[in-house]
């Protein structure tokens, strides 16, 4: 899957509906999710989401149509030039602004935890705050690093885990979010490697995912 990514260069982890484009798919069936007898779940590539990231050095996080995707450190570069020119940075003082001050602050911090620094606690809270995220991400502001469990008395990890959520700077390094290319440059470069990897689809197919 390592390799994978690094090939094709943006992946999500799930399908968008295009046939074999996602990381679901490209994977053998015994790794895809599983319902077992007793109730309990398996899901391989769900569990090395975070181990992909790790090994792989790439970006992770809602980037096409607001779902999850892989981009290759090679093609992070323009795929965050482009991004961060149509989602301009959060004006200050909003609560996207909050958010990435606190990671700032901090370097990084699980989901659940950062929604409790901003503040949203109350009733029906969580979808509230899941936007702004979503928006920070799709903007390429905000990424996950890794996913943190919890673990049972027996030490055992369990459950779909948490974000644990950071900045490209923090991650990368400030250079990671400096290109050389204008954004519309950027842009041509981002739309030819998906009519390479996806060559059935039109350029304003591309466009669409890409936006």
């Amino acid at each position: 899957m390592v390799d994978y990514i690094q090939r094709v260069g943006m992946l999500p982890l799930l399908p968008l509906g295009i046939s074999g484009w996602s990381a679901d798919e490209v994977v053998s069936s015994e790794c895809r999710y599983v319902c077992l007898p007793d109730g309990g779940w398996e899901w391989p590539l769900w569990k090395w989401k975070g181990q992909i990231i790790q090994e792989s050095g790439c970006a992770y996080g809602k980037f096409l149509r607001g779902k999850a995707a892989f981009v290759s450190r090679e093609w992070w570069p323009d795929f965050c030039n482009y991004r961060r020119s149509i989602l301009p940075k959060p004006e200050e003082g909003s609560i996207e602004d909050s958010i990435l001050t606190i990671l700032k602050e901090n370097g990084s911090a699980i989901t659940r935890n950062l929604r409790s620094q901003c503040g949203f606690t109350g009733e029906k809270m969580r979808s509230r705050f899941d936007a702004y995220l979503s928006r920070l991400e799709m903007g390429c502001y905000i990424l996950t690093e890794d996913f943190v469990y919890p673990v049972d008395r027996h030490g055992r990890e369990y459950g779909w885990g948490w974000s644990l959520l950071t900045t490209p700077e923090e991650l990368f390094g400030n250079e990671s979010v400096v290109c050389e290319r204008t954004p519309n440059e950027s842009l041509r470069l981002l739309i030819g490697q998906m009519r390479r990897i996806l060559p059935q689809l039109s350029e304003s197919e591309v466009m669409r995912l890409l936006k």
